[in-house]
């Protein structure tokens, strides 16, 4: 039987054309550089960073930027077998604008259709699924089909009634509100019922207080933490811009990060950089205080960076990050404090960055 995976993630990938003159509206912006992107892909390479053994399912066009993102994807050390093309639809380009400390709009080109919403569910290796240790979807994957049923039937394999297998560490839904991918955008009707059915076969859930409002109705992020724990997860980590990061577990335990500034350069891959070292925490078994420390400085030090995914900490980059911090012995939940300035989309000079990837 072969080894399973630590984190197999689903959803986006794209190639990011990000401008190399910050500061620059894009109608005048002359130079770009190109790299590997899509939030979940993204995650992917930031566990595979810190040690950890991933895989990514998605889907590209069958063209010289699919070529490219198989390429690197190898290179970050991300197992790209579940990675097929569609040859009906061209790979993904996302560019954005780079107005530190928070402002970076994002412009994506997935038209007629995305490739990586053309996942069937009868293709997925739901063993392999079904035995990784950690499984990260996005609410994304949920917006159209065929991708919905596909990323349901992942859920699914991961459901009590699945075979037995390998223990699970966490079935993660990164709530990755898009309104654009949803018809009816920010009105849409159908988008709260898909995030609840999706909820009720994750063990955690992962989003900013607008993503919370998608999926709960509630923005306040303790009432957010208890709708999310209440739609039947164990785990809600709840992520407040300037008011920190939130994580309520099922159990009582609750963390909350201290500050981490830093001058922020493109907050854009922060979030993912949280995603990814979110999970080499739960893999590691840490405290919950200790993994949103972790998690909050890997998304600081990628904030403090141009790109996302060649962006992403090393171990020692994190453990470097932490210092200033000089944690005590790890807190007791009755010792962790409410919510504090700063979080995991960083900050330049305590003011955070937005933290979405692409």
């Amino acid at each position: 039987m072969p080894e399973p995976y630590d984190v197999i993630t689903m959803g986006r990938i794209g190639v990011d054309l990000y401008p190399l003159e910050i500061g620059v509206p894009l109608a005048r912006v002359e130079t770009f550089g190109k790299f590997l992107g899509g939030s979940p892909t993204n995650v992917a390479v930031a566990a595979a960073r810190l040690g950890r053994r991933t895989a990514v399912i998605t889907r590209t066009g069958e063209d010289a930027f699919g070529e490219y993102l198989h390429q690197e994807l190898r290179e970050f050390g991300v197992d790209d077998r579940w990675v097929t093309a569609v040859a009906e639809y061209p790979t993904p380009v996302t560019f954005c604008e780079i107005f530190p400390p928070d402002d970076f709009p994002l412009y994506f080109y997935r038209q007629p259709k995305a490739p990586d919403l053309e996942i069937h569910a009868p293709e997925l290796d739901l063993d392999a699924v079904r035995d990784a240790r950690i499984f990260w979807m996005t609410g994304t994957g949920l917006s159209a089909e065929p991708s919905r049923s596909a990323t349901l039937a992942a859920l699914r394999a991961r459901g009590a009634g699945s075979p037995p297998g390998p223990p699970h560490i966490a079935t993660v839904f990164d709530l990755d509100w898009r309104p654009m991918f949803w018809e009816g955008g920010d009105d849409s009707t159908e988008a709260p019922a898909r995030y609840r059915e999706a909820l009720a076969h994750a063990t955690v859930a992962v989003g900013n207080v607008d993503e919370c409002a998608i999926a709960t109705g509630e923005r306040e992020p303790y009432a957010a933490a208890r709708a999310l724990l209440a739609a039947g997860v164990e785990l809600a980590v709840v992520k407040q811009g300037p008011e920190g990061v939130l994580a309520v577990h099922r159990d009582g335990t609750a963390a909350a990060c201290p500050p981490l500034p830093v001058d922020v350069v493109n907050g854009l891959g922060a979030g993912d950089a949280f995603g990814g070292a979110l999970c080499h925490g739960l893999l590691a078994g840490w405290p919950l205080d200790r993994i949103v420390r972790y998690a909050n400085a890997a998304g600081a030090i990628v904030a403090s960076r141009l790109a996302c995914s060649p962006a992403m900490p090393f171990p020692h980059e994190v453990e470097q990050a932490l210092v200033p911090e000089a944690p005590g012995p790890e807190a007791s939940a009755s010792e962790v404090p409410g919510p504090v300035i700063s979080g995991p989309e960083a900050s330049a000079s305590e003011a955070p960055a937005t933290g979405a990837g692409s």
